[in-house]
């Protein structure tokens, strides 16, 4: 037995890490909808985090807010609290508790893959890592991001007459896309749908710069032709779409490796551009930490404890909690 539970709760201290209702205390790993909810008592969190809770739910989404910042100690009884980096979304963090004889790492989602819009994954020793499995299947092998940007890049001179309606969520994607493009030479305004801008203005507020961005309003057709349009993905499907010439519907997610997907989803240009792990930096992570236990709470749980059981002689069970993964951050 440990002092944290299969539901991710932490007896001792009655709270919880990313619960999916409503909670005396919760520990938040970032601001994705499926592990950030409305209705806390209290939020432990990065102040990156809680930024972003607010921006999204209000300045009320919790009774009470505690910043705890990255690498700094909160202790709640026997417990020492730690966050440290993982390299996912601007704020996000993976949860270390020590009550001095065990240590336990809760990932939340994480890669580590080089990101400009966030701080990077660390490697945090532990003997039971938390972690999750979303493109935990042996198949998903996550190219370098900057190559499909080039993908992006080449198609936009290619078409000069169309535009191009990039699919990314509003929270980290999308603006890790925009800072790709810029990191590739792209200075051009870039245009958003209204719902991508108050998280890039959050964004930069934090430092992280995007250049000029402008929301589409009530430009002409003609107006977008061989520019670039940041969009939720819901968005690209939608009547809102039509307003562009002839758009390359284009979508950045992990999953844009499956080309099914891609095809249901009508995309023409699939950038596989991820904010998780694939699957041999999962199991780099797992050998990196040390941990002898493995708990996997969402993803392909299956295929990453089998592994780990069968060829990495660890303890290893699968989660499966439902709510997580069911969110906005492919």
């Amino acid at each position: 037995m440990t002092f944290l539970n299969h539901q991710l709760y932490i007896d001792q201290i009655n709270t919880y890490i990313d619960p999916m209702v409503p909670r005396e205390t919760a520990i938040i790993t970032h601001g994705h909808a499926d592990h950030a909810r409305f209705g806390h008592q209290k939020v432990i969190a990065t102040p990156e985090t809680i930024a972003i809770m607010k921006a999204r739910y209000g300045d009320n989404c919790a009774q009470e807010f505690r910043p705890l910042p990255l690498r700094q100690t909160m202790r709640m009884g026997e417990i020492d609290i730690t966050l440290y980096p993982a390299g996912h979304v601007l704020g996000s963090a993976q949860v270390l508790l020590n009550d001095g004889q065990t240590r336990i790492v809760v990932t939340g989602d994480y890669k580590r893959g080089k990101d400009s819009t966030c701080a990077d994954y660390e490697i945090v020793p532990c003997d039971i890592l938390v972690t999750e499995a979303t493109f935990g299947l042996p198949v998903f092998q996550h190219p370098d991001p900057r190559v499909e940007i080039q993908k992006l890049l080449q198609s936009v001179n290619n078409n000069p007459d169309r535009a191009h309606l990039i699919g990314a969520y509003a929270l980290g994607k999308g603006q890790r896309v925009i800072k790709l493009l810029r990191e590739s030479g792209y200075d051009k305004t870039i245009y958003l749908h209204g719902a991508q801008r108050k998280l890039c203005d959050l964004y930069q507020a934090h430092g992280i710069d995007l250049g000029v961005l402008e929301n589409v309003g009530n430009r002409k057709k003609s107006d977008f032709a061989g520019e670039i349009i940041v969009a939720p993905p819901s968005a690209i499907k939608d009547r809102w779409s039509r307003r562009f010439p002839d758009p390359v519907i284009a979508m950045a997610s992990g999953w844009m490796q499956v080309k099914q997907r891609a095809r249901q989803k009508g995309v023409e240009l699939p950038l596989i551009i991820s904010d998780h792990c694939d699957w041999n930096e999962l199991l780099q992570t797992i050998q990196d930490t040390g941990a002898k236990t493995i708990w996997v709470t969402h993803g392909r749980e299956d295929a990453l404890v089998h592994y780990c059981q069968t060829h990495l002689g660890l303890e290893a069970e699968p989660l499966s909690i439902q709510g997580l993964g069911e969110g906005e951050d492919e």
